[in-house]
């Protein structure tokens, strides 16, 4: 059954892959909601509605100018999503080291059966 969508939850926010880019956007710095839109190639529409959702989660702030709107990232809210993916950090490393066992392995054999 699928998650009943909700601008409340920060992961909900970040798991949309144009929203992820605004963030990315971001990090270099504040950008006006036309910047935004430009840079990711979309209407006018959706990518308000991105920046709502953002907005709405503490993720980005705006700042008024007349009838421009300046976005900020505030990072904040994704140091919980960062402390749940580091969690996974000893796994993804521990596999990789069994991997490059593995492949050391396989390299050792190939050795062997060349000299022989």
């Amino acid at each position: 059954m699928a998650r009943a969508t909700t601008t409340s939850d920060v992961y909900n926010a970040v798991a949309e892959p144009q929203r992820r880019r605004i963030l990315a956007l971001l990090r270099t710095g504040q950008k006006a909601a036309s910047e935004i839109a430009d840079a990711l190639a979309l209407a006018p529409s959706p990518t308000s509605k991105h920046l709502r959702v953002l907005r709405q989660v503490g993720l980005v702030s705006v700042r008024e100018d007349g009838r421009h709107r300046h976005y900020t990232l505030n990072a904040q809210p994704l140091r919980e999503v960062h402390a749940w993916t580091g969690g996974f950090e000893q796994f993804w490393s521990e596999n990789f080291d069994r991997l490059e066992a593995y492949v050391e392995e396989l390299g050792h054999l190939e050795d062997d059966h060349a000299t022989d």
